[in-house]
């Protein structure tokens, strides 16, 4: 066989001397000690060593999470950072992490969550923060993740796979490809997706995690309530009366899945024809907004709503499906239909029914969330011990928010960097190559210039910097 002349042979030699890639994992670890991070995790865990530690667990805990949003998917990717001390500093071998995580008991992980939510604060302030003018919307969904060994509480799946079953709270983002992770609570993968004890326990968690200025609060008038509107959605599994009251008890709306059963399919028999009105497609009302070949109709009075929080609104959507689909014993004359149950009340929302199914539908983005979460060392609980796994789990969200904070912060003018998944993130931004060098008494890094978006990452760590001052 002919060799192909055209392929150029380049030299190739192991003795390159100040390069390293993974530069911009450098904007990740500035984050985590502007934003407080580091010290916040450090008094969370300090106590739990006899002496004084050589490597700060705050330090040793955000550089894990670091290497998670980097792509690690176990305890050893901290090297990723250990092999770059020029520019990290010393970090903290895999063993030592490992004993890191497994002095996170019960009473340290509620600490871990607090010093989170103390740097979300100081994120959200420096620039981070979602409008909280509008509505801030929390999704709750649970996703299983396969265990392929071994593991304390690991059990048999309801999709008869082998591990566990988080439960995870994502707050809304539609700026950011990954969204921002408020809670998770790690669970046996036996675990029943509509258990109400754990979506409460989550929302709680959910809410402690925000700034105390984005939580809502008791107001002057009996039954109301100020601050920021929060949402709880979630899909036919959070749809127990438990939860809907423990969100009205909070000052947190809610929307849910309501089950499609022969109750729903009678009354939609029932509707006038004339009382359906067209789906909405996008809320920019910008003409084209109109979902085709889809429906929306308000049943609330035609279906018993008692045991729900008062003011309860059942919205129900017809549609056709996409071709191919196919169908089940809940469609009605062809049309597939769906359910909600919310109790935003009238003029809240624009659009009327159809902006509530609207605002519903868009819960589906969760889907993308734990996906992205998977992307970002979910996929995997490395440890054997269950209180490993879920410190790992709160790494797993905490390298979750850095991504979300650091996008919003650096970029958010540049779509392509901001919006971007995960992996293409990694790609453009994390992964850059670049040279070290040292001048005056000062370490320069000197990013690629051949590279598309050098400019960008540079001037991402000018506006990291100059936010937190």
């Amino acid at each position: 066989m002919q060799r192909n002349k055209r392929i150029r042979r380049v030299v190739v030699s192991a003795d390159g001397q100040g390069v390293l890639s993974h530069a911009g994992v450098g904007l990740l670890r500035e984050m985590v000690e502007y934003s407080g991070l580091v010290g916040e995790v450090t008094s969370a865990l300090i106590d739990t060593y006899k002496g004084l530690p050589v490597h700060a667990p705050g330090r040793v805990f955000t550089d894990l999470a670091v290497a998670v949003a980097d792509g690690a998917d176990a305890i050893s990717g901290i090297a990723v950072l250990a092999d770059r001390q020029d520019l990290f500093g010393p970090v903290a071998s895999m063993p030592t992490t490992w004993r890191v995580l497994d002095r996170v008991d019960d009473a340290h992980l509620d600490a871990v969550r607090d010093a989170r939510s103390k740097a979300r604060e100081a994120a959200w302030a420096a620039g981070a923060g979602p409008d909280l003018a509008g509505e801030l919307r929390l999704d709750f969904d649970a996703t299983i993740t396969i265990a392929h060994s071994e593991k304390e509480n690991a059990a048999a799946t309801w999709k008869k796979t082998f591990g566990f079953h988080p439960l995870l709270c994502f707050l809304d983002r539609p700026d950011v490809a990954g969204g921002e992770a408020l809670a998770g609570l790690l669970r046996k993968g036996n675990a029943s997706s509509n258990t109400a004890a754990d979506h409460i326990r989550v929302l709680d968690m959910a809410l402690a995690a925000l700034p105390e200025h984005a939580r809502p609060r008791p107001g002057e008038e009996p039954g109301g309530w100020e601050g920021p509107r929060l949402l709880a959605r979630s899909d036919s599994a959070g749809a127990t009366h438990a939860f809907a009251e423990a969100c009205v008890e909070r000052g947190v709306g809610f929307s849910f899945g309501f089950p499609v059963d022969m109750r729903i399919q009678r009354v939609v028999d029932a509707i006038p024809e004339e009382c359906w009105h067209p789906a909405l497609q996008t809320d920019h009302g910008d003409g084209n907004d109109l979902r085709e070949g889809a429906w929306v109709a308000e049943a609330t009075g035609m279906i018993d709503l008692t045991g729900w929080p008062e003011g309860s609104r059942l919205i129900l959507r017809r549609e056709r499906p996409h071709p191919g689909a196919q169908l089940t014993f809940t469609d009605v004359d062809g049309h597939r239909i769906t359910a909600i149950l919310t109790n935003t009340g009238p003029g809240i929302v624009p659009g009327q029914a159809a902006g509530l199914e609207l605002r519903h539908r868009q819960h589906a983005r969760v889907e993308d969330r734990s996906r992205e979460a998977k992307a970002t060392g979910l996929r995997n609980f490395p440890c054997r011990a269950f209180n490993e796994n879920r410190a790992w789990l709160e790494v797993v969200l905490t390298a979750v928010d850095l991504v979300c904070w650091t996008k919003q912060i650096c970029f958010a003018d540049v779509p392509e960097l901001a919006r971007c998944e995960i992996a293409a993130f990694r790609y453009r931004v994390l992964h850059v190559a670049a040279r070290l060098t040292h001048a005056a008494r000062r370490v320069h890094l000197r990013i690629d210039k051949t590279w598309r978006w050098a400019a960008h990452i540079a001037e991402g760590f000018h506006r990291l910097r100059a936010a937190f001052t």
